[in-house]
């Protein structure tokens, strides 16, 4: 173990700059799908919960097709398979468009039973002081079930940082994908995992407390007003 710990300190300021620049990378590609797996996610629910029905299908069968198949099956239809259609998509691209489009299924589910969830009342309350639909949904709905969505969101975007390893199969230039060149040239594949474990442990873990504390403050704050 001694020549493991010598090698990684002596190896650590060469390793650190090339992994640390891939982890930029990584956010870049959590935060644009984090973007369209909510953008995504809000437009299926409203859909799935339309009442026309061949709306209502569309989104449902959607959803089903993306949570039933897998994350890394999606990205190389994007990137491998497009290409075959004289469609190419750069692996960044293809990294942020598989992952948002695979979140906005599950999205989709968080937004559905976070509407569902305000009692039918409020809308007839809106309803009654002669509020639009739209206006209902943007100035009751959302407010009051935004408070139950807020911490399956955050648990959400600590699960898409960790996804985002699947983007270095698309050659998106992330960590893992600057991880696995420079095993290639030094062989130290225990080294560079271990840095690349502890990378994401300092974000994941800070992230992964806050959302705990977000579910335990709201939750505390509901029954105080119970």
């Amino acid at each position: 173990m001694g020549g493991f710990w010598e090698i990684l300190g002596r190896e650590l300021p060469r390793f650190l700059p090339i992994l640390l620049d891939g982890f930029r990378i990584t956010i870049g590609v959590a935060v644009f799908s984090f973007v369209i797996a909510m953008a995504g996610g809000l437009l299926l629910a409203i859909g799935k919960m339309s009442k026309l029905r061949p709306v209502s299908l569309a989104c449902n069968w959607y959803i089903e097709l993306i949570r039933g198949t897998p994350a890394l099956t999606q990205l190389f239809i994007i990137y491998f398979g497009l290409s075959q259609y004289g469609i190419d998509v750069p692996g960044f691209l293809a990294a942020v468009l598989g992952l948002g489009l695979n979140g906005a299924a599950y999205v989709a589910e968080i937004f559905r039973a976070g509407l569902t969830a305000i009692p039918d009342g409020q809308r007839q309350a809106g309803l009654s002081l002669g509020l639009t639909p739209v206006q209902i949904f943007t100035h009751i709905l959302v407010p009051q079930a935004f408070r139950l969505m807020l911490p399956p969101f955050c648990s959400y975007g600590v699960q898409l940082l960790k996804d985002t390893s699947l983007a270095s199969v698309v050659a998106a230039p992330e960590i893992m994908f600057r991880a696995r060149i420079l095993i290639a040239e030094t062989y130290l594949s225990m080294q560079i995992y271990l840095l690349v474990a502890v990378i994401y442990l300092c974000v994941s873990i800070p992230l992964g407390v806050f959302a705990n504390w977000l579910h335990r403050h709201l939750h505390s704050a509901k029954t105080v007003r119970a």
